[in-house]
């Protein structure tokens, strides 16, 4: 009876997906050896930098990280800022303060102001909100090994453009072999050397969408290395936990456990 619900579902499952990829519903997404991924991966510090200097220059045009604290680019684990570099970041934005309802110059203490000049979606959470793998490959041990592909989606639209477009109701529509439908609004953001890395790095297309794509994960996941130590810290505690437990079970058991019944 199980097998059979268990075929059954199987089934199911590859006929809903066949016919969403008939459909033309999902894009192709490539997976990406990301250095955060895994149970003990990390955010490298460097590729942070990079990625907060590729949104910078090149992102922030039209898209906000209204859900980020400035300061915390100064934080362990995030792109690492010393705290008078952050100060001078800082200075780069103006946001309305909250007290006066009047124009400032931002502090750390802000958060990066919402861009909705162009209509663009927000990125904070673009990382968590945007899951590139679904269905078996983006569940249990796979996931967390290889995490949702929120980053993988990110790059993936970003290097995915043919370079073909089209008219529709007067809008121009650009194709991308990541996005849902094959076609989107967005002009290709990246070109080759668009950027001058301060630490020296080729910035081409694949390097910038690579660092932006981990920039943007840290900023829906800046907590995710405390996560994942207190998570192996709990799992040593568990592995503990029950061997000592087995061990007492034992014992107080043996002396009736080692009877024979006559």
């Amino acid at each position: 009876m199980l097998r059979k619900i268990a075929i059954s579902a199987i089934s199911a499952l590859a006929i809903t997906s066949g016919a969403a990829m008939a459909a033309g519903g999902g894009g192709h997404i490539e997976d990406v050896a990301f250095s955060f991924e895994g149970p003990f991966g990390k955010f490298e510090k460097n590729q942070l930098q990079r990625g907060l200097q590729v949104f910078t220059e090149v992102c922030a045009a039209c898209h906000g990280l209204k859900y980020v604290a400035i300061r915390t680019l100064s934080d362990e684990g995030g792109p690492q800022l010393p705290e008078d570099q952050v100060r001078a970041y800082a200075k780069n934005f103006s946001v309305v303060d909250k007290d006066t309802g009047e124009e400032r110059e931002a502090v750390p203490s802000d958060h990066f102001p919402p861009n909705t000049g162009a209509g663009a979606p927000d990125l904070s959470l673009m990382a968590k909100a945007r899951a590139g793998f679904h269905g078996p490959y983006g569940t249990g041990l796979s996931q967390l090994f290889n995490g949702i592909g929120g980053p993988e989606y990110i790059h993936a639209i970003l290097t995915g453009y043919t370079g073909e477009t089209k008219e529709e109701a007067g809008e121009t529509y650009y194709e991308n072999h990541a996005f849902p439908g094959g076609w989107i609004k967005m002009p290709p953001p990246l070109a080759d050397d668009q950027v001058t890395y301060i630490d020296g790095h080729t910035a081409t297309v694949d390097a910038m969408s690579e660092d932006v794509s981990a920039f943007l994960m840290w900023t829906a996941e800046p907590k995710l290395m405390a996560r994942k130590q207190m998570g192996f810290v709990a799992v040593l505690f568990l592995i503990g936990l029950s061997t000592l437990l087995y061990l007492t079970n034992k014992r107080l058991w043996a002396g009736i456990k080692g009877k024979k019944l006559v």
